[in-house]
């Protein structure tokens, strides 16, 4: 399958593009998440996943054709050809 992938904010600057296109054999948001962060330089990985809280994303909304993930099944969010996967980085305060 063949998926849309749109990066906002520091995603953007990291990969020197907005918009890329996925060729993947997969079929969740957490297989486009490791596939992505294989493909971006090691300062955009840190972003998108935190092996020590096992948490993916933590630094980032992602949205599914314009839906946010967490109000769909989280990273286990199955994903279909011709889809649209947008990472928005989130910034966080102290």
């Amino acid at each position: 399958m063949i998926i849309n992938v749109r990066l906002l904010g520091v995603f953007r600057a990291l990969a020197g593009k907005d918009q890329l296109m996925l060729k993947l054999e997969c079929a969740t948001i957490r297989d486009v998440v490791q596939v992505l962060a294989e493909s971006l330089p090691k300062e955009a990985r840190a972003m998108l996943s935190d092996p020590e809280l096992n948490d993916l994303c933590p630094n980032a909304l992602v949205l599914l054709n314009g839906r946010e993930i967490s109000v769909l099944k989280g990273p286990e969010t199955a994903i279909s050809d011709g889809d649209e996967v947008m990472f928005i980085p989130v910034a966080h305060g102290g």
